[in-house]
């Protein structure tokens, strides 16, 4: 496991160092969140959802984040456009398919994305992977019924299918390529309770693809062990949400070595 850590810091350094441009078309609740992780782990964000822009847009950034959290009939043509100048482009697309499951409409859009990129990461919980292999879940809205190893056979069926890469996040967060899986068990309850934390952490796995680390590790080792301190000294999700912007920008190796949990 020292090996991958050591990677995750590397990756982590590179970021920094390239502040690669993340093109975001993510939903209106976590804009704001998300932008500002980016900013904060060193990456640029830009939200852009025009497609008047979008190949313009698709071909400067490093990376394409696809969110689905407030998708509507527009929104999904936009996406999909996007997808395809991603393809066009050589761009890796992350999507976040929020609430899959939940609608026919999220769950047949969340599809449509699949199937149309051709370089894939799927950032996720359980129940919207499970959702997104085809099985029957019971829903809760974009909160997960399952935990996240409910979810390992349906992630590498959709690896098969797809040829993508899978995080599922969780309690214990799962990181799948097809060829290796690692377990990650970092992050504090609280989390919980601040809303967009896995949109943060698809805008982060965007941000790490950019500069060439297309598993999704790094995104949430960095997100958990930074969320893990940042809930240490908050009283509330309220203080939570900057102490977790605090503590990435100033998270380094040491504190990456010392928190780390991962097998």
């Amino acid at each position: 496991m020292r090996l991958k850590t050591e990677k995750i810091v590397q990756a982590l350094a590179l970021l920094r160092a390239k502040k690669p441009l993340v093109l975001n078309i993510t939903n209106y609740v976590v804009m704001n969140n998300t932008a500002n992780a980016l900013l904060a782990i060193g990456a640029s964000p830009i939200m852009a959802h025009s497609r008047a822009e979008m190949i313009e847009m698709v071909g400067i950034a490093g990376a394409v984040v696809i969110n689905i959290g407030t998708i509507d009939e527009d929104g999904l043509k936009r996406m999909l456009f996007a997808v395809q100048q991603a393809n066009i482009a050589d761009k890796w697309v992350v999507l976040d398919p929020v609430g899959c499951g939940a609608s026919v409409f999220r769950t047949q859009s969340a599809r449509q994305i699949v199937r149309l990129a051709n370089k894939l990461i799927i950032r996720a919980n359980a129940s919207e992977i499970i959702a997104l292999a085809g099985y029957p879940v019971s829903s809760k809205g974009v909160d997960s019924v399952h935990v996240s190893l409910d979810a390992r056979s349906a992630a590498l069926e959709l690896i098969a299918s797809y040829a993508c890469q899978v995080v599922i996040s969780g309690e214990t967060d799962v990181i799948l390529d097809g060829a290796n899986e690692t377990y990650l068990r970092n992050g504090a309850a609280m989390m919980a309770s601040v809303t967009g934390m896995g949109c943060t952490l698809s805008a982060l796995t965007g941000a790490f693809a950019a500069i060439g680390e297309t598993t999704g590790l790094a995104a949430t080792a960095i997100l958990g062990v930074a969320g893990e301190i940042a809930a240490m000294s908050s009283k509330g999700p309220g203080s939570l949400q900057v102490n977790l912007l605090d503590e990435l920008y100033a998270l380094d190796a040491q504190k990456i070595g010392e928190y780390l949990k991962i097998s």
